[in-house]
């Protein structure tokens, strides 16, 4: 009952490992299992003093204590993140596509995106199409868009040791959860840990670590972990255990790609602020990065309820956020919502 995957829609390791070859990617940790995890970077790397860490510069209220945003700081930096649960490919497809984008000047589907392009030549950006390639490489169908709840879930979550559906959030009363079943699903590492739930402050998974250890090293302004729903519209999940004023700029964000997105006769959400400390958590505290997540559609033909997009519509729905949030951030410029947060200046809605 799957639908037929299109040509433009690549979401494989091999595609990946090769892309990385040819593009020179850097390897930023191996996998449980022994497989790379790679980072794709644009734009230069710049210098950035720090005297304190994010935790003890927000104690001293003087964001110039963790970085110096002086006009040395000219790039904000963005990091998009892929495939932290493997059978979430539709962030993988817009991420390699996005990669091809910017090293030939078409996506694989021959289109162009020109004023992506554009935008994306104001940023610092890094790119990690595939965060747990364990999961990836246990999943064998490239896309799950137009599957049924049994297939999502057991490609997904994977089977206890009885043989029945780990399902979800069942799955997550377990962890690591590699002894306890049968079949691993693409959620979990070699390891059984679910990346997104790991012991942040003594972490299991050298990929968890990795993940943060770039968002610190890069002083990241803005982080999105690209994941997929079931039938639910592209939806924003705010980060639970950070500012008010970091949740704000999520919102803003969702508000610029929804109206975007109507003009396609597609529309962005937004959930509930999280109560979960979560890896986009993490993240945020060890960089002050606004940090979201962006759950993409993935067409359950057997539910009933919510929407059910095509490949096409999925994949423009990636294309909108990223333009957005490239706009976005070059507007806003670097650690535009911390400064906010610490009183040093306001942030404002901007539409492209």
């Amino acid at each position: 009952m799957f639908k037929e995957v299109p040509d433009f829609w690549k979401s494989d390791l091999q595609t990946l490992d090769s892309m990385a070859q040819e593009y020179g990617a850097k390897q930023i940790c191996v996998s449980a299992g022994g497989r790379p995890v790679w980072a794709f970077e644009y734009g230069q790397k710049q210098a950035i003093t720090s005297r304190a860490n994010y935790s003890s510069a927000l104690g001293a209220k003087d964001i110039k204590a963790y970085m110096d945003t002086g006009d040395s700081i000219k790039k904000p930096v963005v990091i998009l993140i892929g495939a932290i649960h493997g059978q979430e490919t539709e962030g993988v497809a817009a991420l390699l596509n996005l990669i091809f984008m910017l090293e030939t000047g078409s996506d694989f589907g021959a289109n162009f995106h020109d004023s992506l392009q554009e935008a994306a030549e104001g940023l610092r950006l890094v790119i990690v199409p595939v965060a747990n390639p364990d999961g990836r490489a246990r999943v064998v169908p490239s896309s799950m868009i137009g599957c049924t709840e049994k297939d999502l879930l057991y490609w997904g979550q994977g089977t206890w040791k009885d043989g029945s559906l780990c399902g979800w959030p069942g799955c997550k009363k377990v962890h690591p959860i590699k002894d306890h079943v049968d079949f691993l699903g693409g959620y979990f590492n070699d390891d059984g840990i679910n990346l997104m739930h790991d012991n942040f402050f003594n972490p299991m998974a050298r990929e968890t670590s990795a993940l943060i250890k770039l968002t610190s090293d890069e002083f990241a302004d803005y982080v999105i972990q690209l994941h997929g729903g079931t039938n639910d519209k592209n939806m924003f999940i705010p980060t639970g255990f950070v500012p008010p004023e970091v949740t704000a700029e999520i919102r803003q964000l969702y508000e610029i790609c929804d109206a975007r997105a109507k003009q396609h006769s597609l529309e962005f959400d937004i959930s509930a602020e999280s109560k979960v400390f979560n890896l986009a958590s993490a993240m945020h505290h060890a960089s002050g990065a606004v940090c979201a997540i962006f759950e993409s559609n993935q067409c359950v033909v057997d539910v009933e309820w919510g929407v059910k997009y095509s490949h096409e519509e999925i994949y423009l729905s990636h294309m909108i956020l990223f333009e957005e949030l490239f706009l976005r951030c070059s507007i806003l410029g670097p650690k535009a919502a911390l400064q906010s947060f610490l009183g040093h200046q306001p942030v404002h809605a901007s539409a492209s």
